[in-house]
């Protein structure tokens, strides 16, 4: 019998992995994904109401975090682990502290190089899944020891690279160069992405804007409603330094674009962005002006339902869109079976 890779490296029934969002998936969305058989991830300030920049009490939320999820659940669950740049190193640095001290079992590492943790965490007995964005990082990550890697296409919210590969191009590309399992985000937001994510070949899917939306999701209502009355091309990726961020089309969007495009001082952005941020969107439920990280299949969303049942319904639906599309494929597999005698 064959065993899905990410299944059995988690230790859980689906290979769903709920994607970490700041100020987004806290305790509670985690517990509810990984109760019902997926793998949440806890965000880096969900749970919070201010802002800290002090990096002893960045470390004692997150633990805090960990112990309420505990509480609510004894399922595998991850904790993101943003690496950073320079200074900011010293946040992800006591994050991974934590993360050893309470013996996380994953640990789902981004925005950063693979061997700056990598290392360390598997030698306490931690799971590493590390984000990448293109095939070469994936190999990198690979060669560093990670246990799994996950594509981020082009299409995904929040923070990502700036090489402009889709979920349907990057996919294939890193399945085809690592031996590893491979999970794959970007534009999922139903059982049609993680059918075409399995068939790309992903081993798993990894979900954010369609968990933003739920009941357990800690985003405030305002961003919920903004999402879901989103239509089509709903979204505006802005440059950020050395990444790019895909955000909700609004008036932080709309001006944020036009500061760059117009050559605006460094120090006029970056003021732009502070003062405008997901803190004050998805707590203060600021929607329409300041920035909501979302992916491209958020006008795909019409519902806020209970997270554990959608993971049940995503799994469900699979079955039924997957009995469609061998019908659609029937001529196909018709002359491949031809072809073969």
């Amino acid at each position: 019998m064959h065993v899905n890779r990410i299944c059995e490296l988690l230790n859980i029934r689906y290979p769903i992995v709920q994607a970490p969002m700041n100020w987004v998936s806290g305790p509670e969305l985690v517990a509810a994904v990984s109760g019902a058989g997926g793998l949440g991830t806890l965000g880096p300030n969900a749970g919070s109401s201010d802002i800290t920049h002090d990096v002893h009490l960045t470390g004692e939320r997150i633990r805090q975090r960990i112990h309420a999820i505990r509480a609510l659940t004894d399922a595998p669950f991850g904790v993101n682990i943003v690496v950073g740049f320079g200074e900011d190193t010293k946040y992800s640095k006591k994050v991974v502290d934590v993360v050893v001290e309470e013996k996380v079992p994953v640990a789902v590492v981004s925005v950063g190089s693979p061997r700056v943790y990598t290392d360390r965490l598997k030698q306490a007995g931690i799971i590493v899944l590390h984000a990448i964005s293109t095939a070469e990082h994936a190999r990198k990550a690979a060669r560093a020891g990670v246990d799994a890697v996950i594509c981020e296409g082009w299409e995904s919210g929040g923070h990502k690279g700036l090489t402009g590969l889709t979920t349907f191009a990057l996919t294939p590309m890193v399945a085809d160069a690592v031996d590893i399992p491979v999970i794959t985000g970007g534009g999922i937001a139903d059982a049609r992405g993680i059918l075409a994510a399995m068939a790309l070949g992903a081993d798993g899917v990894y979900v954010g804007t369609r968990f933003m939306v739920t009941r357990q999701s800690a985003s405030h209502e305002n961003v919920k409603r903004a999402i879901l009355e989103a239509q089509d091309a709903c979204t505006d990726s802005i440059p950020k330094g050395k990444m790019i961020a895909r955000d909700l089309s609004n008036a932080f969007t709309a001006k944020h674009l036009e500061l760059v495009e117009s050559g605006a001082e460094l120090q006029a952005i970056i003021n732009h962005l502070e003062g405008h941020s997901q803190y004050h969107s998805q707590l203060l439920g600021d929607a329409g002006g300041a920035e909501i990280c979302c992916g491209q299949g958020a006008s795909l969303i019409h519902d806020i339902p209970d997270a554990a049942e959608l993971v049940a319904t995503l799994v469900d639906e699979v079955a039924s869109r997957f009995a469609q599309l061998e019908m659609r494929l029937n001529g196909l597999l018709k002359h491949g079976h031809r072809s073969a005698h």
